[in-house]
């Protein structure tokens, strides 16, 4: 039995989309930065208020400044839904 022809047509490749080529030129390169500057920030922050006994970050806030540090925790996990 003869072997069919085998065709040299080169295989169709459609053009990059808009959205492929504006994922490919995003620079995210801050979010790792600011990322752990938040973690940083609220663990600083929650450390100083128990280290002067409530004394120092913000004193009229009172035991409110644990919301607050966990507050820049909770920012720093949201930025982390930025990283690629």
């Amino acid at each position: 039995m003869p072997k069919s022809r085998i065709r040299k047509k080169a295989d169709y490749t459609p053009p990059p989309s808009k959205q492929a080529a504006s994922i490919k030129l995003t620079n995210r390169s801050w979010v790792a930065p600011v990322m752990l500057a938040m973690f940083i920030i609220g663990l600083a922050w929650i450390v100083l208020f128990y280290v002067t006994d409530g004394s120092l970050p913000i004193d009229s806030l009172g035991n409110w400044n644990i919301v607050v540090g966990f507050g820049f925790i909770a920012a720093g996990f949201g930025v982390s839904t930025q990283w690629k």
